[in-house]
């Protein structure tokens, strides 16, 4: 999976999670509010995938294009 695709599943997660949470205090639902916490975070796990991604991304190609320029 790219990271653009781990960000987006990760922006989603969060806010679902979040929603739970709300979601859960409003009816009394403790249950409800610790699986929203549980999925905020793991979108929270997933953007940070996305953004090592992208950063290891970006170093390759940094690294390629002054190999290029040496050549």
């Amino acid at each position: 999976m790219g990271s653009t695709a781990d960000k987006v599943k990760g922006t989603t997660n969060e806010a679902i999670g979040k929603a739970k949470q709300g979601v859960g205090e409003a009816v009394g639902s403790d249950k409800l509010q610790g699986e929203g916490a549980i999925q905020e975070v793991k979108g929270k796990g997933q953007k940070a995938v996305g953004d090592a991604k992208e950063a290891t991304k970006d170093a390759v190609n940094k690294a390629a294009a002054a190999a290029n320029k040496k050549l």
